[in-house]
Formats: C-alpha cells, sequence, structure tokens
C-alpha cells in the first residue's frame, strides 16, 4: 500500500487511527478534477479492500473542497472526436461507480465550494457533512451542458423534484440549504465539520466491518437491482447466511454475554 500513495499526483491519501482519508490535492485550482484526478480517486476507491480501515474520507486541500470539473480540461475535450469525448466522460461514472458501490463507509467533508461536477463525489458518499459557509451548486446549466454522470447519484440523494430545481436554475446554495435539499447530511459551523466526522466514525467504530459492507451491499441491491419480489427472497437469504457467519456469530454471543465483540476496540 505504501508504494502506491506516492504515485498519485492529484490526491494524497492518509491511513491513520483506522481512517483512510483522501485528500483532493490541486489546491490552486480549488481542486477541479481533470482526466488524472478521476483515475487516481478510481484506481484508491477500487484499491480500499487491501487496506484495514473502518471507513473512508472525501475531503479537500486549500480553500475549497472541488470547484468540479477543470474547465481547461473540458475545453480541450470539446475538440476531439466523438470517442475520445465519450471515453473521457467514463471516467467520471467509473469515478462516482467506484465510490458508491465501495464496502466501506464512505463521508463527504466539504468546506469552499462543491460546484458541478463535485456534486457527484458528494452524492455518491454514504454521508456527506459540510461547513455552514460552504457554497454548492449545479452549475452546468450556466455553461450551456448537463451534469450528466453524476445526475444518478444526486437523484438518489436530493430525489426527482429538488434535483429539478438545482439541475435547472443552477443557483448557488449555502450549506443549510443543501441540507435541507439534503444534498448533504447536515451542515455544521466550519469549526465544528472535523468533530462532527468524528462523532459519526466513532459509532461507526462499534459496528460490525462485515456488516457494514453486506449492508451497503443489501442498499445497493434493493435500490437499483431487485424488485420487491426478487428482494423477498434474497434478503432471506442474506440474513441466514450472516447469522450463521463467524461476525454474526460473534456479535449475538457477545449481546448475549453482555460483553463487547471482538471488533470493538477499547
Amino acid at each position: 500500500g505504501e508504494k502506491k500513495e506516492v504515485m498519485f499526483t492529484t490526491i494524497e491519501t492518509t491511513n491513520e487511527n483506522g481512517i483512510f482519508t483522501i485528500w483532493l490535492n490541486r489546491p490552486e485550482v480549488h481542486n477541479a478534477f481533470n482526466s488524472t484526478m478521476l483515475k487516481e480517486l478510481a484506481e484508491c476507491f477500487l484499491d480500499l479492500q487491501s487496506f484495514d480501515a473502518i471507513c473512508v474520507i472525501i475531503r479537500g486541500r486549500g480553500k475549497s473542497f472541488c470547484a468540479g470539473a477543470d474547465l481547461t480540461w473540458m475545453k480541450e475535450g470539446a475538440g476531439n472526436d466523438y470517442e475520445t469525448n465519450y471515453q473521457d466522460s467514463l471516467l467520471l461514472s467509473k469515478c462516482f461507480y467506484a465510490i458508491y458501490t465501495c464496502p466501506k463507509p464512505t463521508i463527504a467533508l466539504i468546506h469552499g465550494v462543491s460546484l458541478g461536477g463535485a456534486n457527484g463525489l458528494v452524492s455518491s458518499c454514504d454521508l456527506a457533512y459540510c461547513a455552514d459557509d460552504a457554497t454548492f451548486s449545479l452549475s452546468e446549466v450556466k455553461i450551456g451542458i448537463v451534469p450528466a454522470c453524476i445526475s444518478p447519484y444526486v437523484v438518489k440523494r436530493v430525489g426527482e423534484f429538488g434535483t429539478r430545481e438545482l439541475m435547472l436554475t443552477g443557483k448557488r446554495i449555502k450549506g443549510k440549504e443543501a441540507e435541507a435539499f439534503h444534498l448533504v447530511n447536515k451542515s455544521v459551523p466550519a469549526d465544528q465539520l472535523d468533530a462532527t466526522a468524528r462523532e459519526t466514525i466513532s459509532h461507526l467504530r462499534t459496528s460490525g466491518p462485515a456488516a457494514m459492507a453486506h449492508g451497503k451491499k443489501l442498499i445497493h441491491e434493493v435500490t437499483n437491482n431487485l424488485t420487491l419480489k426478487e428482494a423477498y427472497d434474497f434478503t432471506a437469504r442474506m440474513i441466514a447466511d450472516i447469522r450463521a457467519s463467524e461476525e454474526g456469530q460473534e456479535g449475538m454471543n457477545a449481546f448475549l454475554e453482555k460483553r463487547k465483540p471482538t471488533w470493538v476496540k477499547e
């Protein structure tokens, strides 16, 4: 794992005390993403299985979380043929899908701005917290384009009609309004952002690691793949398997024996 970290040029990773943090690291352009950053993010998320971490945090170095797609990169792309443009755009889809399907809990921490495509990073994470003074906008419409690749995740998080309002107006909203739209779970004063994340992580530390991964898979299947009738059998099989699993047995025994399960570190 260590050698990989050195190879990244647009992100930085730290793994401390069970918390794997991915820092977007192009502060000079407010962490706008280009093809390199998207590739590195996807690689990092796909690699996470090999890291011993409780959860993953994504946040930005410098003044902002992320200003969305790097316009220089986008403008250069506009001159390319369709196939090249399509392959470039697929990098966005690949990155958001890698975050969304990451087996570990993911948390986005937002300060400064979260513009355009940045909201795909926010929406594909399990949890998102922002500073009250953070600014959000689905601003693509203002430059004559649409937030295409992020839309499945934004619609999941915000719902259809909230997304229509944000996507068609392109208006800028602050943290508390983003919370009202459910774009973030919670908006807090900037100096409380880290403490808010720490409080959530303390809850995650006492949850079974395999149970959290199974929980994410369960939600993914029920939300995206299964009809209610298919879920009828799938869910019964899943819980039957998990009840018999090592972690399930340990958790239930610990509860009955009034002790902490082995995954809870004192």
